[in-house]
């Protein structure tokens, strides 16, 4: 048996390939909705991918299972519980799929969703009665459990998801202690609230140290797995419809997308309402950019940002470095964000001599910041960092409105004094002053490498216990 993990670290989202390699069927496990590695180590190593599983429908992610049928024939699994416009095939708990000397047993573990599944996978050359691994998708993650408060699961409360996923874990504590953890998702996912680093763990591991694996009654299990969990982006409902949804393919969406546009037509583009977003590094899009779009930088989550700053609806034009266009639009269908026109052929160059277009943000250091707070006329420091980052340290006096509540948010800030906006390293802070530009705010200033660079330069913070 072949067992490989694939991690995609700016969506913290891991996939899986099972082969035989006796008779050469493979089965991804959910795959991301670019399938080009799964098909490239398929045909390296003779495999024919024939089956596709996922473990439920994520909401965080545009899953690649329809990409993977229409490439390979592949047959598409999900549990028994769900409903899509697709043909799969629904599995229940303890159905079993053999071939050659691999065995996936299905165990049901709804919770972070209704129809949610984990696979106990088998190696029938070492043993037919215990598994060597068990994929858990997003019921078990390592050091957590998925959240069962998301409005992914249309009709059922976060209570009964919640006593669904007591039971589920608990089912997968009795596993033998050697059993190695594979989940949908390491550190930085939204579906739970503290995943750790590591991407695979073991059963008895997890035991030890997973605070939601420690004995505990259903209503204290209830009570801490819904408490302090991360606010979910807007895009989160869409991508669970669309996985539901027999919906064109990524190589489709791609041929439209990627289309070079004139100046004359991103700005005919932006006047009509599309939504105009430079992929640059903060660095580059504060020294000049166009006016009024919104950066979201490629270094970065940026499909994350996308997903909660933009809308899925509304058209979307990309300015790119040249050659970074197909990835920012590739990157934009992993969430199924297809609504991109086009992009700025060329890049800012097209601009030329056109500087009636351009704009800059004015940037500070922690030092010059710091001597600001202490003159005359102080700026005022918004931290746009979440409330739970602020409270663990923020600067003297600042306001804290999170990024994603930031445009509802415009009234709380100066409209004429100057005013400081930071995150935590640097990247969201970027994103803040582009969205306050377009608001019509043009005396924010971005507070270069954020509340780190205002640490290590060893100047106060406060802490809320």
């Amino acid at each position: 048996m072949h067992l490989k993990q694939y991690y995609l670290a700016c969506l913290s989202h891991a996939s899986y390939m099972i082969a035989d390699e006796r008779t050469g069927v493979a089965a991804i496990v959910d795959p991301q909705r670019d399938v080009q590695q799964y098909l490239d180590d398929a045909e390296a190593n003779g495999w024919k991918i024939q089956y596709v599983f996922l473990s439920h429908f994520h909401a965080d992610f545009l899953a690649g299972h329809i990409e993977l049928r229409e490439k390979t024939g592949a047959h598409i699994y999900l549990g028994a519980r769900a409903e899509a416009e697709y043909d799969f095939n629904p599995v229940k708990d303890g159905d079993v799929i053999e071939f050659g000397d691999v065995r996936l047993k299905v165990m049901e573990t709804p919770g972070h969703t209704p129809e949610g599944i984990s696979l106990l996978v088998y190696d029938l050359t070492k043993s037919d009665h215990e598994p060597q691994a068990v994929l858990t998708g997003d019921t078990l993650f390592i050091g957590d459990v998925g959240r069962p408060d998301l409005l992914a699961s249309i009709g059922v409360t976060a209570d009964e998801l919640a006593t669904m996923l007591y039971d589920s874990v608990n089912r997968l504590r009795e596993l033998p202690d050697e059993t190695l953890v594979y989940p949908a998702h390491g550190a930085g996912s939204m579906c739970g609230k503290a995943l750790a680093k590591e991407t695979f763990s073991t059963i008895g591991e997890q035991k030890k140290f997973n605070y939601a694996l420690q004995p505990m009654s259903s209503d204290e299990f209830k009570a801490m797995v819904t408490e302090d969990q991360p606010e979910a982006p807007e895009y989160f409902i869409h991508d669970a419809v669309l996985n539901r949804k027999d919906r064109v393919s990524l190589d489709k969406t791609m041929q439209t997308s990627l289309k070079p546009l004139s100046l004359e037509d991103v700005l005919r583009l932006q006047n009509s309402g599309a939504q105009v977003v430079d992929v640059r590094d903060a660095a580059d899009y504060e020294g000049a950019h166009l006016r009024n779009v919104i950066n979201i930088a490629l270094d970065g989550k940026y499909a994350t940002w996308c997903g909660t700053v933009l809308s899925h609806d509304d058209p979307i034009v990309l300015v790119a470095e040249p050659g970074g266009e197909e990835e920012a639009i590739m990157r934009l269908g992993r969430i199924g964000f297809d609504n991109v026109t086009g992009y700025l052929d060329g890049g800012m160059t097209a601009v030329g001599s056109r500087l009636d277009l351009l704009a800059s943000t004015s940037r500070i250091t922690a030092q010059a910041l710091s001597e600001q707070c202490g003159g005359l006329n102080p700026p005022v420091v918004v931290d746009i960092r979440s409330e739970n980052e602020w409270r663990s340290g923020h600067i003297k006096g600042s306001l804290n409105i999170p990024l994603n509540h930031l445009r509802d948010r415009t009234a709380e800030l100066p409209a004429s004094e100057p005013f400081a906006v930071h995150c935590e390293g640097g990247y969201r802070s970027a994103i803040g002053v582009s969205l306050l530009e377009q608001a019509g705010f043009d005396n924010a200033m971005d507070l270069v490498g954020g509340f780190k660079a205002w640490r290590a330069s060893n100047l106060p913070t406060i802490n809320v216990v």
